[in-house]
């Protein structure tokens, strides 16, 4: 068990991380052209956060949540998704009180979830999200969505399906409940135990139930029910989506699995080679959320989008980015004087901006070109004692098996300019 990663968690290897790099920049350049700043949260926060603002009636806060308690007796909870802390952060830092809307996201953030391990779903996992306070208009739903779409088509992932809906408001919600909870009753005892207790508290939950939503293909819609405000809130972001050129499909059936959305909530699905579906990004309005948690009404929305789901994808589809190449130069030497030299070299060159590094395990020069071939460096500098005496190094391209005599004074120009 030592030497083994606990279950639901896995390691980024070397080899591998640069596609993890890649993601998050292509996250980082999307949202500094639209305004959006960073924002980075701790990756635990006091449990009361989650259960107030995820909802205590939903799966993540009931069954999935890392909670302990502290050394204070304090329960805290490792954060399960990252919209919580960031609105925790927004009051408490009064943002609020600032030039608004804050348009704010965070790239592979650490999030963790206690459930089954599977494909593309892990108890640690990270996520690049976004988060928009003080904007009301279906003007910023658009602007997020078709952010998500760039950021999935820069890294290869296309084919994207857009599904929306809306849940409406508490205003119009509250009748909605009722009339649902008519058309549940009778069918309760059918119903799995957890759909069994959201009846009374959270009935709209019972929708997103994996196992009991084939059973109810004709419940009533909250979008035959939305209120004034929320329906043309809904007709707007259908205009601000074509004007976008994104096409999309209304699904009354999405839900969303966390008690704190309202108005819009949107799902980016792909398709998978054995002809299913998968959700690669996820998000919606959560306008009453900054004052449940105690900060001044404001309107928000946001969503969420994995980067161990988005690798999966990558991998499905064959899409392997081209990789970087780990060192530009690599320097050889021979003897002691020419290693000190090439200490010195080394370090001229990365101030050059030139990715290079020399032999540290005292290997011969046959083996110091043998392990330069095999992290596939491109040029070779060779240092030896002659060499020294006549103030050059050889300068040898791999590639072409070719090999030049510079002056010693002139080789980093040489290299940083190529």
């Amino acid at each position: 068990m030592l030497t083994q990663a606990p279950k639901g968690t896995q390691d980024m290897l070397p080899q591998d991380s640069y596609r993890w790099q890649a993601i998050e920049r292509s996250m980082r350049e999307a949202c500094a052209l639209a305004g959006f700043r960073e924002i980075r949260t701790p990756i635990f926060e006091h449990t009361e956060l989650f259960q107030r603002g995820v909802g205590d009636t939903t799966d993540v806060v009931q069954k999935e949540m890392y909670t302990f308690e502290d050394k204070g007796n304090r329960s805290i909870t490792l954060k399960p998704e990252g919209t919580a802390g960031a609105v925790r952060a927004f009051i408490e830092s009064h943002m609020y009180a600032d030039a608004l809307p804050a348009k704010l996201y965070y790239a592979a953030c650490p999030c963790f979830r206690y459930e089954k391990p599977q494909s593309g779903r892990l108890r640690q996992f990270h996520q690049n999200g976004v988060e928009v306070f003080g904007a009301k208009d279906a003007s910023v739903d658009a602007e997020i969505i078709k952010l998500a779409m760039d950021i999935l088509k820069a890294n290869g992932i296309d084919g994207l399906k857009l599904n929306i809906n809306s849940i409406g408001c508490p205003n119009c919600r509250k009748a909605y409940l009722e009339k649902l909870r008519e058309y549940l009753r009778p069918k309760l005892p059918t119903l799995c135990k957890t759909c069994q207790e959201r009846f009374d508290r959270n009935p709209m939950r019972i929708l997103d139930c994996k196992e009991d939503a084939p059973k109810l293909t004709d419940a009533p819609a909250m979008l035959d029910n939305l209120c004034e405000e929320c329906s043309a809130h809904f007709e707007k972001l259908k205009g601000y989506l074509t004007a976008l050129g994104l096409e999309y499909r209304i699904d009354p059936r999405i839900v969303r699995g966390l008690d704190y959305y309202t108005k819009t909530v949107f799902e980016i699905i792909t398709d998978t080679p054995d002809g299913g579906e998968l959700t690669v990004c996820g998000g919606g309005r959560y306008d009453g959320l900054v004052e449940e948690l105690g900060g001044p009404a404001t309107p928000g929305i946001g969503w969420g989008m994995g980067i161990e789901r988005m690798l999966m994808v990558q991998d499905i589809r064959g899409i392997v980015p081209a990789a970087p190449d780990y060192l530009d130069a690599f320097v050889v030497t021979l003897g002691d004087d020419a290693r000190m030299a090439g200490v010195k070299l080394v370090a001229e060159l990365r101030a050059k901006g030139v990715k290079a590094d020399l032999d540290h395990a005292a290997r011969s020069m046959k083996a110091q070109f043998k392990y330069a071939g095999k992290l596939n460096v491109k040029k070779v500098v060779v240092i030896a004692g002659d060499e020294l005496e006549k103030g050059v190094v050889k300068l040898r391209d791999m590639e072409k098996s070719e090999e030049t005599e510079v002056p010693a004074g002139e080789i980093v120009e040489r290299i940083a300019n190529r």
